[in-house]
């Protein structure tokens, strides 16, 4: 968890140089060009075993989102019909 830490402070320091629209910035004791559209993404499965939750410094970075698990029959159903498939229904349901 303390690794979490660092890391917060190190995204920090980058988002504070976005924010202020610098050319290059201090990171870790050295000065570092800053490439403005650098975007970082935490993906995390919560409720499994061993899984700790993030320090709220570092929750306090990001913008939480809502992940479903795909329907992966409609997928196959919709890809079958554009590809000329007439009975692409029940032939989805044997993908899956």
């Amino acid at each position: 968890v303390e690794v979490l830490s660092v890391v917060a402070g190190q995204y920090g320091s980058i988002l504070e140089a976005i924010r202020g629209q610098k050319k290059e910035f201090l990171f870790d004791d050295e000065m570092i060009n800053l490439v403005p559209t650098v975007g970082a993404f935490i993906t995390m499965n919560p409720g499994y075993a061993g899984r700790t939750e993030l320090p709220e410094n570092l929750k306090a970075l990001f913008r939480p989102c809502a992940m479903v698990v795909p329907d992966f029959g409609n997928i196959a159903e919709i890809s079958l019909a554009a590809e000329g498939f007439i009975e692409a229904k029940p032939l989805a349901h044997k993908f899956v």
